[in-house]
């Protein structure tokens, strides 16, 4: 997989198939590997473009705070590291759904469609952005372990924990691989990010909003209502996923991709 040089950092990226391109955001603390049966699953029809976002994965780190608007601009500037001036499909989840929303508002021109997979459009309550500055802190003290084990028990729906624990040990295993500024870094940016209701209905590209059935963290109601707020969104509930849908249930993910994608 190359490392593109993207402004003042390198990220590494995984790319699969020819066409339009689906360029995917992953959540935190994750990388590129979330999607592995979205690119395997899509390529055949879509060029699908996976990095490892700032401080993830193989990617550079930055110390500090990253913002999900430099996380949405550094994904600008890959596309034009890789020559892409049509408009790309962007699709996030957790995180890289925040990074979507800056996309969206930031490089509306290069977006053709929007996806957005187990993801929040309010921003931190006081309490909660708190929350993450002190596991910022915690994780530069203590290691990456920090935030795989305040994860790792919200991430899955209940099947998956019993049906599939290689995926859950997967992803811990990621996460500890995960630099522990790339971590603290995002965290900071996730506390401070706007919040983009008022701004919802401004959003027009033909939207698909995914969510697990069981997803805790960002509940299909709450996403329900952020697809009836915008002008042109549809919501598609996964069932026996929870926060990591597309991990959990990349089939039944896939297909909602398709039926959107093609209509």
């Amino acid at each position: 997989m190359p490392m593109i040089h993207v402004g003042d950092i390198r990220l590494n990226v995984i790319e699969k198939g020819r066409g339009t391109p689906l360029l995917l955001a992953h959540g935190y603390p994750l990388d590129y590997s979330m999607w592995r049966g979205q690119v395997d699953g899509l390529a055949d029809t879509w060029r699908v473009i996976a990095p490892d976002l700032r401080g993830f994965g193989a990617s550079d780190a930055t110390p500090g705070t990253v913002t999900m608007q430099q996380m949405a601009d550094d994904l600008a500037a890959l596309l034009d590291a890789l020559a892409i001036q049509e408009p790309v499909v962007f699709c996030g989840l957790s995180m890289g759904g925040y990074v979507a929303w800056q996309f969206a508002l930031r490089h509306r021109a290069r977006l053709t469609q929007l996806i957005l997979c187990d993801t929040r459009a309010i921003a931190d309550s006081a309490e909660a952005a708190a929350g993450r500055v002190k596991t910022a802190e915690k994780v530069l003290a203590e290691g990456s372990a920090v935030a795989a084990d305040a994860l790792l028990p919200k991430l899955f729906a209940p099947a998956t924990y019993q049906q599939q624990p290689q995926i859950v040990e997967v992803t811990r295993q990621v996460i500890l691989r995960t630099k522990p500024d790339g971590i603290a870094a995002a965290l900071r940016g996730m506390a401070q990010r706007p919040d983009v209701t008022i701004q919802l209905n401004g959003i027009e590209v033909p939207a698909l909003l995914i969510c697990g059935q069981h997803d805790g963290i960002s509940p299909p109601d709450e996403m329900r209502g952020i697809a009836a707020q915008m002008p042109n969104a549809r919501f598609v509930e996964i069932a026996a996923a929870g926060h990591m849908a597309p991990l959990e249930q990349p089939d039944a993910v896939n297909r909602a991709f398709r039926e959107f994608l093609t209509q």
